[in-house]
């Protein structure tokens, strides 16, 4: 396997293995955890359609865990003013203790994923990734 390709998946398994036990804890599917922790680190994004865009969950997952998310409690709807056909997502009161314990997670997660790096590698690695990130953005200028 190409080893970028395996990064990210490797990533991906050790993170969602980490949340296996926490999702059970909490009585929420990984879907529902992921949505609820993207709207709260992600506040300007707040819209089902970024969920979609920008975590790459399929469309009728997101309208099916927001629905729960909501029913249970964790979620408010409120409408965008000026546009009728969006809804912002806003996390409640209720959901911050889910939110703080899926933050910790998220730390404890980070710091392991970095365990054995000395400082130099880790802002080696915090520099390449803005070159990248600023190679990206210069790409998809050129693009659109």
């Amino acid at each position: 396997m190409n080893p970028y390709m395996e990064f990210a998946h490797k990533t991906d398994l050790a993170y969602s293995a980490l949340c296996h036990s926490l999702c059970r804890e909490l009585n929420l599917p990984q879907t529902a955890f992921d949505i609820l922790l993207f709207l709260a680190n992600n506040p300007e994004c707040d819209t089902a359609s970024d969920i979609v865009e920008l975590r790459k969950i399929k469309a009728n997952l997101v309208s099916v865990n927001v629905n729960r998310l909501v029913e249970e409690g964790y979620l408010h709807r409120e409408p965008v003013p000026g546009d009728r056909r969006k809804t912002r997502l806003l996390c409640t009161r209720q959901a911050q203790p889910i939110i703080d314990k899926g933050r910790a997670l998220q730390a404890q997660f980070a710091a392991r994923l970095l365990s054995g790096m000395s400082e130099r590698q880790r802002q080696a690695f915090a520099d390449a990734s803005a070159v990248i990130n600023h190679n990206l953005d210069e790409i998809l200028q050129e693009v659109h």
